[in-house]
């Protein structure tokens, strides 16, 4: 059985603070959305993450969602995926919230999370 994917965000690699908050801002008000910030990040509704420095990937990441996270990664792993297992983070149930895949897509990392 196949997974159902969707676009959750994407993350956006800034130099520092205050250009993620000048972003942040800018992409709120041409798209309508509320800016908010966040503890590595400022976000433009739900849509944009705007990173207060360079994470993973050269231009930053796209999160996509899935309801069966363990079951994505199993097809993933199918379709000869590989993830960046330093990457994984799990919930205080010890179950995976959110993994990075390996490599880089068009300069994006790429991580999928439970929606």
């Amino acid at each position: 059985m196949s997974n159902r994917f969707e676009l959750e965000h994407i993350g956006i690699n800034m130099d520092n603070k205050t250009e993620a908050q000048e972003l942040a801002l800018q992409l709120s008000q041409i798209f309508n959305l509320t800016p908010r910030h966040g503890q590595k990040s400022e976000f433009a509704g739900a849509f944009f993450e705007c990173m207060k420095s360079p994470f993973l990937g050269r231009n930053g990441h796209i999160a996509m969602s899935t309801e069966n996270l363990e079951s994505a990664v199993e097809e993933l792993k199918e379709k000869g995926i590989s993830f960046n297992i330093d990457t994984a983070a799990y919930d205080e149930d010890g179950k995976l919230k959110n993994i990075y895949l390996a490599g880089e897509f068009g300069g994006f990392a790429i991580h999928v999370l439970r929606k």
